[in-house]
């Protein structure tokens, strides 16, 4: 099968390690390919850069369709313009927030998200509720590193460690996952770390969710439902960039 996963961003320093990542999560015969924005925003850190991303990444999500791929993942842990391009195209559209969260819940009673920056805190809590799963976040903790800084690994494990440490003590959090699709490699390590500590709890990296979500959908020839993803209805939409499906 092949997987298109759209970086919903300009920024192209998460590349090479993003492909590195999916192949090696990627089950033998999944093909991966990895592409950016070419219009919208450096990183995602707020509501206007999830805004931005939308259009350019329904174009991409149009476009892998019409190349042959299977499905969509837009590597993002907001999960932006997934539930819009579900609309508009036949296969499966996947999201990393979304899946890591249905996998958490299946794991444990409850879960918590550690993420970037204060900023996106109430958009995780909205995909929260959006996913129906609400009643089982214990809490969405942040470490302080922008998205673009988020290389400097050791400063980030450490980070990682004292929230989830807190979720789990204070929050009442059973699971944790990775608020941010940059926390490459991450997951292993902080379970790890978790457990040297006393606590044998889930790590969930939300890519990797992603990437088994999609391979199970289309084994099982799943696509989203059009009774939920109804097909929006013909109209002029006048907009500076048109985004339609087209023929």
């Amino acid at each position: 099968m092949k997987v298109k996963v759209v970086l919903p961003i300009i920024s192209s320093i998460f590349n090479e390690e993003v492909n590195k990542e999916f192949e090696f999560y990627a089950s033998a015969d999944t093909e991966i390919s990895v592409e950016n924005l070419d219009f919208g925003p450096a990183s995602i850190e707020s509501q206007y850069d999830e805004a931005l991303a939308v259009p350019n990444f329904l174009e991409k999500a149009i476009a892998a369709e019409k190349e042959g791929y299977d499905a969509v993942i837009c590597n993002c842990f907001g999960d932006p313009g997934v539930r819009p391009a579900r609309e508009i195209i036949d296969i499966p559209v996947i999201g990393p927030g979304e899946a890591a969260m249905l996998l958490a819940t299946s794991l444990a009673h409850t879960y918590s998200i550690v993420t970037v920056l204060p900023n996106v805190v109430p958009m995780i809590k909205d995909l929260s509720k959006l996913t129906g799963l609400d009643e089982k976040l214990a809490s969405v903790r942040y470490v302080c590193i922008p998205v673009l800084e988020v290389n400097d690994k050791e400063r980030l494990l450490q980070g990682l460690f004292e929230q989830s440490l807190q979720a789990i003590k204070e929050d009442g959090a059973h699971s944790i996952i990775l608020g941010c699709t940059g926390f490459l490699g991450m997951a292993t390590d902080l379970q790890e770390k978790l457990l040297q500590n006393g606590y044998d709890v889930p790590v969930l990296d939300p890519a990797f969710a992603a990437i088994k979500m999609v391979e199970t959908f289309v084994a099982m020839n799943l696509k989203q439902s059009r009774l939920t993803y109804m097909s929006p209805p013909s109209k002029e939409r006048n907009l500076s960039m048109v985004i339609q499906k087209g023929d």
